[in-house]
């Protein structure tokens, strides 16, 4: 069943789509009066049927049935240092697949790819749309947030609003004192807001890594394989909800 993420609030038991919504369910899906659809509004999920069409609108009614959420219980926000080229694109999809509340891309020191700020908040407003889309895909009740890109700077003061920070560093795989990702996961338990840092092609620079132990951070190990930039933040997703779920 379609899920569409509405702004609006139902007014008697109605609410009214339009935009990109109305015309993919018209245009693109061809229903008609009576079909159904889920509609998701500040996080719940309700069953709904269609009762008027219009040029371009769609009017449906809540059908008395919620979808239970299928939310990560933690929220986890992803924190990634600017990849190249369309990597960015495939976080954002593949990790609201996977359950991410809220994706930080950040100007690591090892950054090749730079932000284009004049074209910066079309490439988010792209990005966020991504999202939209995937959330819809793999049924959840949350779109993520897709951030602005921060500096480092900017990233390391966020620290401190996190229940916990895990740093991703492939210098900690190598120590013999390493905690087990088990071990740091388990750590996690009960917490409500994480944040995981990725650094880009290249990993994280030696002085980033130590800025955030620093300001509170646990360093965690990927296993003892090498991942690709894009493929790490899909590891400690899976790997969260394997624990949690």
């Amino acid at each position: 069943m379609q899920r569409y993420f509405v702004e609006d609030v139902f007014e008697e038991n109605q609410i009214t789509l339009s935009g990109e919504d109305a015309k993919h369910i018209t245009k693109v899906m061809r229903m008609q009066v009576g079909d159904e659809i889920i509609v998701v509004h500040s996080h719940v999920a309700d069953q709904c049927k269609i009762v008027k069409l219009g040029d371009q609108t769609v009017t449906v009614e809540k059908i008395g049935y919620q979808i239970p959420s299928k939310e990560l219980p933690i929220h986890v926000t992803i924190a990634c240092g600017l990849p190249k080229g369309d990597k960015l694109d495939l976080i954002v999809q593949k990790a609201t697949e996977l359950g991410m509340t809220k994706l930080i891309p950040f100007e690591a020191a090892r950054s090749i790819v730079k932000w284009d700020h004049k074209k910066g908040e079309k490439k988010q407003q792209r990005l966020q749309k991504i999202a939209k889309e995937a959330a819809e895909q793999s049924h959840r009740s949350v779109v993520p947030t897709i951030e602005a890109p921060l500096s480092f700077k900017q990233l390391l003061a966020l620290a401190s609003t996190y229940d916990a920070v895990l740093l991703a560093d492939e210098e900690h795989a190598k120590s013999e004192q390493r905690t087990s990702l088990k071990e740091r996961l388990k750590s996690l338990q009960g917490l409500q807001n994480v944040c995981v840092v990725f650094g880009p092609e290249g990993g994280i620079a030696r002085e980033e890594a130590a800025a955030l132990v620093e300001a509170g951070a646990h360093t965690i190990a990927l296993g003892p394989r090498i991942l690709r930039a894009e493929t790490a933040p899909f590891y400690i997703l899976s790997a969260i909800s394997y624990e949690f779920e």
